[in-house]
């Protein structure tokens, strides 16, 4: 059975000696200053955590389930105790306002310990994650006394948040929602409807459920101008904050599905149940936005905790399975066979998952930093660019670090062979709990066209531009200590640019040229990513080298990079010429023709 062990080293060389983190921190206009010693303590504490509470009950959770008893939907044995030792822990306050009993730290803080928690155990994390978009949508959104009402007890962790956005008929179309919201004569409206695949959309673990309700008002416009946000809480709230009677929010039904076991996806029924309006009528979806960015930088950061969890299961067993002996003749000739480790196919895969893993967790730490400036930093441009930059890297983050940790795991599940398709080693829980992060909140395809739309042909590829002047001068820097790849990563940077300009101008003739680039566009885009992080990774480690001596764990980073650099980063070629072939292969085939 896998055992997780958190990734500390890995996590510290990244934020200390290639992001700059003390200096971000020490630059931030917060409350409380995030120092090294509180950081590095935060990160301890969060390992133990998530190796000795969350760890011993991934796999238990998988085989359990939820069960739903007479309405009421029970936990998984142990999850009620770990949520309540997360709370007597502080975990759910960190980046809250301390004006509603928030710690006030710095949105990427939450992000780091996320990692941990979801490698831990993926299921159990999305029952308190959740929450953080929910209030953040409050927050944003909420009015004074809603604020007040709401955020503090969702701060310390006593009740939960959800986001209901699906119905069956629509999927991923929500303007197509049929959700309907009346008006009542104290000021609340009557919710009423069904909504499918909540996580967390009900469970023992917390006093109280707040869920954020996508409704339509009565003679709203048609499609995503007449949505509107309600939140519509479990059991309603008294005056003075204390719990009421339950609302007219029922569990139909726990998801039958292929992963994530340990978490309730529900279906939710609103039978008239009482809501209250958050933000202006019928802009329903730009409020829920603010909780969607947030979820879908969390969702990658949950193919990365799983990239990771995986990549330490196969390692490990792949220095101690032995099994056939090395090409070139037997490494270890006291055994009856060599560890599989030394055949050079295991090794592939195994550095792919490395590759990917540490590059991807190093573009999610980016961004992360990015979400503090644009919160913390002083009000102009600079503020401005790290929201932008936020924007552009939160469809990459989302979609290509899902996909890569898909890849990663199914990586490890081969590395096991037979033994990794049978549960008891844990690794094919991983393969079923990875593949709904390629799905919810947005699909692979959906943040493609979200990047090349919006993001970057919708402002002429500003932000696109500036990343790609990141990239040049990384390579400018790195010139000296490793010309060749250096070379690639600046050639990488034009080659970014100039197919971009060519996917908008043929999609100014044919607006489907962008659907048919988009998810080739959106994995090259992360391999450009991961490859100019990849150079920085390796010149800190080159210098740290220099300073400290000899050191296997650095020389590492710098060999994984040569892997990167050789194996990896030529994909993007042939995502290139996929791009490249425009529409036709995809568009000009009849539909009777499948």
């Amino acid at each position: 059975m896998a055992h997780y062990k958190a990734p500390l080293r890995d996590i510290q060389f990244l934020l200390y000696q290639v992001l700059g983190a003390e200096h971000h921190y020490a630059s931030l206009n917060t409350s409380e200053t995030v120092t090294r010693d509180l950081l590095d303590a935060v990160l301890d504490e969060a390992a133990k955590f998530a190796e000795n509470e969350l760890a011993p009950l991934n796999r238990s959770g998988d085989e359990e389930g939820c069960e739903l008893d007479n309405g009421r939907v029970r936990s998984p044995k142990g999850f009620r105790e770990a949520y309540q030792a997360y709370t007597e822990g502080g975990w759910p306050s960190m980046t809250g306002d301390p004006q509603y009993d928030g710690q006030g730290l710095p949105h990427s803080v939450s992000m780091f310990v996320t990692e941990l928690i979801t490698s831990a155990n993926m299921a159990w994390t999305l029952y308190p994650e959740l929450s953080h978009g929910a209030m953040n949508a409050l927050m944003v959104h909420g009015s004074a006394e809603q604020k007040q009402r709401f955020l503090p007890p969702m701060n310390r962790g006593e009740w939960t948040g959800t986001m209901c956005l699906t119905e069956a008929h629509a999927g991923s179309d929500v303007g197509l929602l049929r959700t309907k919201a009346e008006p009542n004569a104290d000021g609340s409206y009557a919710i009423s409807g069904t909504k499918i695949f909540i996580s967390a959309g009900d469970h023992d673990m917390a006093e109280n459920i707040i869920h954020l309700v996508l409704a339509r008002l009565p003679d709203a416009p048609a499609g995503t101008k007449g949505i509107s946000l309600f939140i519509v809480p479990k059991f309603l709230v008294n005056e003075d904050g204390s719990l009421g009677e339950r609302n007219h929010v029922s569990v139909g039904a726990i998801e039958e599905k292929m992963g994530i076991h340990g978490n309730a996806t529900c279906v939710l029924n609103f039978e008239a149940a009482t809501g209250y309006l958050i933000g202006p009528e019928n802009q329903g979806m730009r409020c829920m936005f603010t909780m969607m960015n947030a979820a879908r930088l969390f969702v990658g950061v949950q193919g990365l905790g799983l990239m990771e969890a995986a990549f330490q299961a196969s390692r490990d067993y792949a220095k101690e399975r032995v099994q056939m002996r090395a090409l070139s003749g037997p490494k270890a000739p006291e055994e009856p066979a060599d560890p599989i480790i030394v055949h050079p196919d295991v090794r592939r895969m195994l550095l792919t998952q490395k590759a990917l893993t540490e590059g991807s967790r190093a573009l999610a730490y980016y961004a992360g930093l990015h979400t503090d400036l644009a919160e913390f930093q002083e009000a102009g441009e600079q503020r401005q660019q790290a929201d932008a930059m936020v924007d552009f890297l939160t469809p990459i983050v989302k979609a290509f670090l899902t996909e890569a940790g898909f890849e990663s795991v199914n990586h490890a599940l081969q590395i096991f062979g037979g033994h990794g398709f049978i549960r008891e080693t844990g690794v094919e829980q991983y393969v079923r709990d990875c593949r709904i992060t390629l799905i919810y909140e947005g699909t692979t395809q959906i943040q493609a066209l979200d990047l090349i739309g919006r993001k970057v042909v919708m402002n002429q590829g500003a932000t696109l531009l500036k990343f790609i002047e990141k990239m040049n001068a990384c390579a400018e820097s790195a010139k000296q200590a490793f010309p060749e790849h250096a070379h690639k990563l600046s050639m990488l940077a034009s080659e970014w640019g100039e197919m971009t300009m060519a996917i908008a101008a043929r999609a100014q003739e044919d607006p489907e040229e962008l659907g048919a680039a988009a998810v080739d566009y959106l994995m090259y885009s992360g391999y450009a990513v991961l490859a100019h992080f990849w150079l920085e990774m390796a010149v800190a480690a080159r210098q740290a080298m220099e300073s400290q001596g000899e050191d296997p764990y650095l020389a590492g980073k710098i060999e994984t990079a040569n892997f990167y650099f050789q194996r990896l980063l030529p994909r993007t070629g042939m995502h290139k010429a996929a791009i490249e072939a425009g529409k036709a292969p995809l568009m000009d085939i009849a539909s009777d023709s499948f």
